[in-house]
């Protein structure tokens, strides 16, 4: 199972000054958080945006649910998926789970997700 997506930065952040709620209804607030302490937080936004699209693709789930979905660093600081709810229970049915690739240059950002 393998997913992947690929987001312009700019749109992410045209989106969420237009729609001051929308980072909350994409992100959890450790992901805010920590996007908002660096120094392009849209940046580190739509590459964590990109892996939970990324994980739906490849948990071949119907439903986009962003919040079922988090970015966190594993105990070496690499990045690694936690899920909740119905993605939960996909991720569960994977006999070894997902790993989680984030990128991101000047003007794009992206994520793979596949299984291990």
């Amino acid at each position: 199972m393998v997913g992947i997506d690929l987001l312009e930065i700019d749109r992410m952040e045209r989106a969420l000054r237009r729609h001051p709620k929308l980072a909350e209804r994409l992100f959890t607030a450790d992901e805010i958080s920590y996007a908002e302490r660096q120094a392009r937080p849209a940046e580190h936004l739509a590459a964590r945006f990109c892996a939970k699209e990324a994980a739906t693709k490849a948990l071949r789930m119907e439903i986009f649910r962003p919040l079922e979905i988090e970015v966190v660093a594993d105990p070496i600081g690499a990045p690694a998926l936690r899920f909740t709810g119905n993605a939960a229970a996909r991720a569960d049915s994977l006999k070894n789970g997902l790993s989680c690739s984030l990128t991101h240059s000047k003007s794009m950002a992206g994520a793979v997700v596949a299984g291990c």
